[in-house]
């Protein structure tokens, strides 16, 4: 166990080295954000002098090294638009990203595994098919349409819900289930196609035969085994919901660490773009670390070694 623990944290390690050399080069090929905050007719002399305060006069290997050397200690710099440490910017908003993707992959799997267990219990039958019908459709539907059909709906024509911003749970209710709509697709076919393979098996037929009621069978034989797959997907549905909720927090004018990174962008604020990222990749990274320990947990026959 400690020999797999540090080959992991090893591999974790290597991982968002790598992903913070991609993050550094691609932020600046938005351009120089001098060339935002200086207005065109600015003197060359005060341009130089800003590009010489904020290092990039440097070459490129060395201001990465300077930006790698402070992000191990969690210093990714000042935010060029808000003056404000990029880092605590980052961090103020994550519990309102993490508390969206919760909420929307808590309702994925709830939603997705009954679907998939209906469809799958009910195989051929009705229940399948419409199952396998509305997913299809779903899965071709992207989260900021689905996400504006609602406002329209709930929010403008009926006044039920509010439409954007932070203000309570109510407000959580759109954007989780515009954002949830992808996990319910993946989760409920995913669950359908390996709770098929488990029916079958030799000790689903005992139970059977044994007189358990139909429920027992399912749901405390069958769909413990059958969600060793998706435990996999929606550990990944997590990472990316954490990482990816940018266009609906858009869409909803969410406060959370997408709409701060994409306003960033905008503004080639480097310092806010690398942080966001960096932290939303070591999110992932731990999210897939855990998935692995929740393995053993569903299944005693697999040992981390």
């Amino acid at each position: 166990m400690p020999r797999y623990v540090l080959r992991r944290l090893l591999q974790a390690g290597v991982v968002l080295w790598g992903i913070s050399v991609l993050i550094f080069c691609i932020a600046r090929l938005s351009g120089n954000p001098v060339d935002l905050m200086l207005p065109m007719d600015a003197p060359r002399e005060t341009r130089a002098q800003l590009i010489r305060e904020m290092g990039f006069d440097a070459p490129i290997p060395v201001q990465y090294l300077r930006f790698l050397a402070r992000a191990v200690q969690g210093d990714f710099g000042t935010s060029i638009r808000f003056r404000q440490p990029a880092f605590r910017l980052v961090l103020e908003r994550v519990p309102a990203t993490a508390e969206l993707a919760l909420a929307s992959l808590a309702f994925g799997v709830l939603v997705g595994v009954f679907l998939g267990v209906l469809a799958a219990v009910r195989y051929r039958r009705w229940p399948d098919i419409v199952v396998l019908g509305a997913t299809s459709v779903g899965q071709s539907l992207p989260s900021f349409w689905v996400g504006i059909l609602l406002i329209l709906f709930f929010g403008v024509r009926l006044g039920w819900l509010p439409v954007s911003g932070l203000e309570g749970l109510s407000s959580l209710v759109l954007p989780a289930l515009s954002l949830g709509l992808l996990p319910i697709v993946s989760i409920s076919r995913l669950t359908r196609s390996s709770m098929l393979d488990v029916l079958h098996q030799d000790y689903v037929r005992t139970a059977r035969a044994k007189g358990l009621v139909e429920n027992a069978v399912v749901y405390r034989h069958a769909l413990r085994n059958g969600l060793l797959p998706v435990v996999t997907l929606v550990g990944l549905q997590l990472g990316a919901l954490l990482s990816g909720a940018v266009i609906t927090e858009q869409v909803f004018a969410w406060p959370g660490v997408g709409r701060l990174a994409v306003d960033a962008i905008y503004n080639r604020d480097y310092p806010v773009v690398q942080a966001a990222a960096l932290v939303g990749s070591t999110f992932l990274v731990a999210i897939n670390f855990l998935v692995d320990f929740v393995y053993t947990w569903l299944d005693p026959r697999i040992r981390l070694a």
